[in-house]
């Protein structure tokens, strides 16, 4: 695996990447309309293209694919943080969020914080974070639940 800055050339895999993930999602968890209105079908191709321009995210790659990527703004929000669902449990989150925790530490961010989907609270927290509140949010007249966390560093 490899993590690298982001290429354009990746713009439509790592959108597809992000849909994927979303609607692979247990509809227990999140329903399909929640699923749809967090990430619609198809996918805005070009909002993702113009979203990855200024996101820059981090890439990791295995055999030539995007396995995962990461955002980092330079205030220490995580934006966006996904694994393809062929990688999952090989690592590749870690991976990512070691990458971001070295760069946020050389550049002396005191602090790391994410709104956590269901899914990925347990994630955040093995990473160390500790949940500040639940959040409620609509997006496309859907409810969908996530958590605000954060890291010290």
């Amino acid at each position: 695996m490899n993590i690298v800055n982001y290429s354009t050339l990746r713009a439509i895999e790592i959108a597809d990447l992000f849909h994927q993930c979303v609607h692979s999602i247990d509809t227990s968890v999140y329903s399909n309309e929640q699923q749809e209105a967090w990430a619609i079908t198809p996918p805005d191709y070009q909002k993702w293209a113009s979203r990855l321009l200024i996101k820059k995210p981090y890439l990791a790659i295995i055999d030539g694919r995007v396995a995962g990527f990461i955002e980092l703004d330079p205030d220490g929000h995580i934006d966006c943080m996904y694994t393809c669902v062929d990688f999952q449990r090989r690592g590749v989150a870690k991976a990512l969020f070691d990458h971001i925790l070295a760069i946020a530490t050389n550049s002396g961010i005191k602090r790391l914080y994410v709104e956590a989907s269901i899914i990925a609270k347990p994630l955040f927290e093995k990473f160390g974070f500790e949940t500040l509140q639940e959040n409620s949010i609509e997006r496309n007249q859907q409810i969908l639940t996530n958590f605000s966390m954060q890291k010290l560093l």
